[in-house]
């Protein structure tokens, strides 16, 4: 089971986010109230898919010793609640091997829980 710890001290936007040992920063840009001291929680979603998808490729590509170079995805998110993912594979892919890597792609773990029916279930304790 995963945890992350999102702690807002201040009166503005800065997020302290905890995972395991890593500290990251979210915030909201200058013209919604925030600082920009990081990502939004939209583009951490993002990133999520996008890193997840190059992890997920790479593994594959390792494990079948396919000789490819760089690995770049590009997920945007708009307002109709819809991601757009573009991959980009340094190297020489067959057809066959292009439509593999596709389902790989789709079958990273961040892009099954976002394309699942997921429950959230939240509950409000005392600090």
């Amino acid at each position: 089971m995963t945890s992350i710890t999102a702690t807002l001290k201040t009166k503005d936007f800065r997020t302290e986010i905890t995972c395991r040992q890593h500290q990251l920063i979210a915030d909201e840009p200058e013209s919604l109230g925030g600082s920009d001291m990081g990502p939004t929680p939209t583009e951490l979603l993002c990133s999520a898919l996008a890193s997840c998808t190059a992890i997920t490729l790479k593994m594959y590509l390792n494990r079948k010793e396919w000789a490819v170079g760089s690995i770049h995805v590009d997920v945007s998110y708009d307002k109709q609640a819809q991601f757009t993912r573009a991959i980009a594979i340094k190297g020489q892919l067959s057809d066959q091997q292009t439509e593999r890597i596709l389902k790989i792609a789709n079958a990273c773990p961040v892009h099954k829980i976002l394309e699942s029916a997921n429950t959230i279930n939240t509950s409000i304790k005392p600090d």
